[in-house]
């Protein structure tokens, strides 16, 4: 599998992880005391994101760190084309 791929899957589980608790990306990084923008690059497929910031978003998801690493259920086709518009409620 190569880093692309991998920083894909990530971003599709992340993503469908904010989504199940119904949070914003806005949310999510205020949660996590991270930037907006960060989660929005990660769930895009375009950071290769640090361990300790995937603890953070674990935390702030309420989830154990091995959730968001397992493979997402489904990648929708508005993470390969962009955003919705709920991304940044």
């Amino acid at each position: 599998m190569s880093d692309e791929d991998i920083r894909s899957r990530f971003g599709c589980r992340l993503r469908e992880l904010r989504k199940e608790k119904r949070l914003s990306q806005e949310q999510l990084a205020y949660q996590a005391g991270i930037d907006r923008t960060y989660v929005s690059s990660c769930e895009r497929g375009a950071r290769n994101i640090s361990l300790v910031n995937i603890g953070k978003l674990a935390d702030a998801l309420g989830v154990e760190t091995s959730e968001l690493l397992r493979p997402p259920e489904e990648c929708s086709a508005e993470r390969e084309t962009g955003r919705s518009e709920e991304d940044h409620d």
